[in-house]
């Protein structure tokens, strides 16, 4: 074999597979540098509980005082990496052990002084937009930092158990538990923290440019197809379709447009065709590339 023969590095990652690696790794290392911080500089002086694993984890704490954070989280999610390894992707398993295990040592190595902030409001938001941002940062990745989404996964891949049901459940869980063991008036603060902290995880997984798919039901389809491949950077995909009462085939218009773009493109479209059926829906991410002057979603 030659020194030449690129057969030789076949067994070499490419430079994209190390640029993904790379991308994911640091992604899970900054979310969880910010969620932690959260945790020991606006939630733990506050006494505040949050959701998952970590907010199990806190509880503990809480209730055992000489127990470290990242230790209690660390051993909390071992069944759970070992039930996403046998019934789940390993590939994610493999991120989100990192995630488990960098989480983990950042906790017991970090200790930023709290913030003196003496309305438990303010806090709670606060809080919720720091962990909410770290939350953010870990999910934008393809692993995890461990916790119960992994038990969430496997509940809905066994049993068809809805993965928003089952958050529902975990973290109401978890506030009874504070309310029991600690303080009515902390568990109602942590569900300001809560929210708050999916309002802003929601923000950073869509990159603050939120997208709206557009489905377009008109006799008129080619036209208004046509009106928006005529803007800057506009894309179409033709769905085939089949009125239920008339049994005619229909051209069905699908389309993402940026939130901006929205009513501008609904003007056209009524313009074409009055009578046009629109349906708009939220779009959390879009990947794909051009195909022409079309684009496949």
């Amino acid at each position: 074999m030659s020194k030449t023969d690129p057969s030789r590095y076949a067994f070499l990652p490419s430079r994209t597979a190390l640029r993904s690696f790379a991308f994911n790794i640091g992604l899970i290392s900054a979310g969880s540098l910010v969620y932690v911080w959260g945790l020991k500089a606006l939630i733990m002086p506050q006494m505040f509980l949050t959701g998952g694993i970590s907010g199990i984890a806190v509880l503990i704490v809480y209730i055992f005082q000489k127990l470290d954070l990242g230790v209690v989280y660390f051993l909390l999610n071992i069944p759970l990496v070992l039930l996403g390894w046998f019934f789940i992707s390993r590939h994610f398993i493999l991120y989100s052990i990192y995630g488990m295990v960098f989480f983990s040592i950042i906790a017991m190595l970090i200790h930023p002084p709290p913030l003196s902030i003496t309305d438990p409001i303010l806090g709670a938001l606060l809080a919720g937009v720091v962990c909410g941002a770290g939350s953010g940062l870990i999910l934008r990745s393809v692993g995890s930092a461990g916790g119960l989404d992994i038990l969430a996964i496997f509940l809905n891949k066994k049993f068809g158990f809805r993965l928003g049901m089952f958050s529902i459940i975990a973290n109401t869980g978890i506030l009874t538990a504070g309310a029991f063991f600690l303080d009515l008036e902390k568990a109602l603060y942590t569900i300001v923290l809560v929210y708050t902290a999916g309002r802003v995880m929601d923000s950073v997984l869509t990159g603050f440019n939120r997208k709206k798919s557009l489905i377009v039901i008109s006799d008129q389809a080619q036209i208004i197809a046509d009106a928006i491949l005529g803007r800057k950077r506009g894309r179409v995909t033709f769905l085939k379709g089949e009125g239920a009462f008339s049994g005619k085939p229909k051209k069905v218009i699908f389309t993402i447009i940026a939130l901006t773009e929205l009513p501008k493109i609904k003007e056209l479209i009524l313009q074409n065709d009055p009578e046009a059926f629109i349906v708009v829906n939220d779009t959390l991410e879009v990947l794909g590339k051009d195909q022409g002057r079309m684009r496949i979603f």
